[in-house]
Parts: structure tokens; C-alpha cells; sequence
């Protein structure tokens, strides 16, 4: 019988300090999450410097408590990883120099993570018997993708976004209409009181064969229809802009998936990261699904979100196809999916 790999896993990309041990890619010990949304609230958005500080001053306490809850020491791991990419670099850098240098102190294998494919990897840990091939759609602040994974590590991208991530676009219009920041969860709580066909916004789409996705045209119609209603002194109806936004959003992420389900012949697709969460997109591919004879699988909302136990799950993947990195492993911040 296989030892059982035990990996202690990173994650400081963006606004949250992560720290898990994830055993066998599948089972979490641990996963232990520093947000920093409260902070980033205030300025409307995530702030790079401000977000580099508090990863400095929570690392050390996040891997401690990770490996507390998960009652293991040091000794116990057989590999660190972590993100190296994509994200702000001055966040990754943190994260990354703290697990170089406990990899090195520990003499342990350090494994490089994509952080997109920790956001779908967090699906084998949601799916304990999921593997690939597999369709995956991935949806977050940053990111859009969808994605076919052949086999474990290995990708082939359908799709992105050309512009905004489906994310990004949710944030902007949750300002536009004040809402504030964090815009997505705020955007899919209000348009369950809205009327998602008040307003008929326009949907990108290219050729037929094409999967990638668009968002500035939606965002910008969202910002015109807002500057007319207001040049004319008409009553704006929030919940209204929401749901009529948030439906030609999800539309357009559901179509592209079962396109892509269809085109590579799969009966499964995985939904992945922090949009992952918004009930419109979950109740709409699983309709989707369901008339198409696809298997739509999500991951627990606190696995959408930005997490260590994700990238301890995508490490061990790349541990046992024995890519570890060197010492040398430096940052990437525009680092694509599927690159080494």
C-alpha cells in the first residue's frame, strides 16, 4: 500500500493568507484562511501594498495554526506548495519566499502551484472519486476560463476571457450601482429580488467554434444604461440592474461550458472559483446540465474562494508526476494556465 503524502500548502496570491495540510490530494487536515476583506472594503478594492504587509504579518501564524488543527509538526510533511502564479506579485512573493525557506530548512521537495489549477483541483477534494477527462469552468475576480482536463496537470484551454474576468465585471457594476466592495456575493443577493428581464443587455459572442468570453460590452452597457437613467432623472431600481447583469453574465458562462462538454464529448463539468459560489450560475448549470445529460460538479464554498487546501490538492498532483521545483522558483504573476 502507498505511504500516505502529506503536503503542507501555501496560498498568498491575492487578499488571502492561507496555510492547509492536504493528504493524498484528497483529504484536508487543515485549511486555515487570513481574509483580508475587511481592510480592502474600505478602498473599494484589493490594494497591492496594503495586501503584501498583511501577508508578511499573518504567514507565520497561518502555517503554525495549519499544522496545529491538522496535529502534525514539521517533520510529518513529505513536500511544501505553493502559488507561484498568477496574482500580485509583491502577495506571491510572501507566500513563496516563507515555503522556499521552510522547504529548504526541512530539506523537502517544494512544489510550484498554478494557482488557476488549484481552483480546479479543489474539485477532487469536494469529489473524492472525480478524475479526468473533464470540462472545467473557471470563474473568479481575475480569471475566466474553460478549460478540458485531459489528465491530472494537464490542460487544454477552450476559452478565456479577451478583456474583464466575469469577476472583475461583477465588482465594477456592484460600484456602479453602489454596492461596494466585495461585488459578487453582494450583486447575486439582491437579484434574487430583482427582475432578471427588466433589462435585455447585450451578451458577446463570437464565431460558432469559438469559446472565449467578453465582459467589458456587458459592463459598459450596465455604465450607459446607469448615465442615461440619471442624464433623464429617472428612478433606478438596483435589484433590477443586478439580476438583468447578472443573467447575461451567467449565460453566456453556462453556454461556452456545455459547448465545451459537447465538443470534447465529456459528460462532466467542474465549476471553479469564487464565482463558482453565485446561486444563479449554480441553479442555471445544473438546469443546463440536466437537459444535456451532463454531471454538473461544484465545490464547497469556502473551496471557491481562495485557499491553501486547493493548491495542497494541485501539489500533490504534481508531486507524484515528480515536478519539483528548484530554489530558484520565482514568481509569476502572469503565469498561464498550463505553463512550467
Amino acid at each position: 500500500m502507498d505511504k500516505d503524502v502529506k503536503i503542507l500548502a501555501i496560498e498568498s496570491s491575492c487578499d488571502e493568507t492561507s496555510a492547509a495540510v492536504v493528504v493524498n490530494g484528497r483529504e484536508v487536515l487543515s485549511n486555515i484562511i487570513a481574509s483580508q476583506i475587511d481592510i480592502h472594503t474600505k478602498f473599494g478594492g484589493v490594494v497591492p501594498e496594503v495586501a503584501s504587509r498583511k501577508h508578511i504579518e499573518a504567514i507565520s501564524v497561518v502555517v503554525k495554526e495549519a499544522l496545529e488543527v491538522a496535529k502534525i509538526d514539521f517533520e510529518d510533511i513529505d513536500a511544501v506548495a505553493v502559488t507561484y502564479g498568477p496574482g500580485l506579485v509583491g502577495a506571491l512573493l510572501v507566500g513563496l519566499q516563507y515555503a522556499k525557506g521552510l522547504a529548504y530548512a526541512l530539506k523537502k521537495p517544494l512544489i510550484g502551484v498554478n494557482h488557476i489549477e488549484g481552483h480546479i483541483s479543489a474539485n477532487f477534494i469536494e469529489h473524492k472519486d472525480l478524475k479526468p477527462p473533464f470540462v472545467c469552468l473557471v470563474v473568479s475576480g481575475g480569471h475566466t476560463f474553460v478549460v478540458y482536463m485531459k489528465d491530472f496537470g494537464d490542460f487544454e484551454v477552450l476559452g478565456e476571457t479577451r478583456d474583464d474576468a466575469a469577476g472583475e465585471a461583477f465588482d465594477k457594476v456592484a460600484r456602479s450601482i453602489g454596492l461596494g466592495y466585495p461585488g459578487g456575493p453582494k450583486i447575486d443577493k439582491i437579484s434574487k429580488i430583482g427582475n432578471e428581464d427588466a433589462i435585455k443587455f447585450p451578451r458577446a459572442n463570437f464565431h460558432e467554434e469559438c469559446l472565449d468570453f467578453s465582459f467589458s460590452g456587458v459592463k459598459s452597457a450596465v455604465l450607459n444604461y446607469l448615465n442615461n437613467k440619471a442624464m433623464k432623472e429617472e428612478i433606478i431600481v438596483a435589484e433590477d440592474v443586478a439580476a438583468s447583469f447578472q443573467k447575461a453574465v451567467v449565460g453566456v458562462l453556462v453556454d461556452n461550458a456545455i459547448k465545451a462538454c459537447k465538443i470534447k464529448k465529456v459528460d462532466k463539468i467542474a465549476i471553479a472559483g469564487g464565482v463558482a459560489s453565485n446561486s444563479s450560475l449554480r441553479k442555471t448549470m445544473i438546469e443546463e446540465g440536466n437537459k444535456n445529460g451532463i454531471e454538473v460538479l461544484f465545490p464547497a464554498p469556502i473551496l471557491c474562494t481562495d485557499n491553501a487546501a486547493m493548491i495542497g490538492s494541485a501539489g500533490y498532483f504534481e508531486y507524484k508526476k515528480g515536478r519539483v521545483a528548484s530554489i530558484k522558483l520565482n514568481a509569476i504573476p502572469n503565469l498561464k494556465l498550463g505553463e512550467r
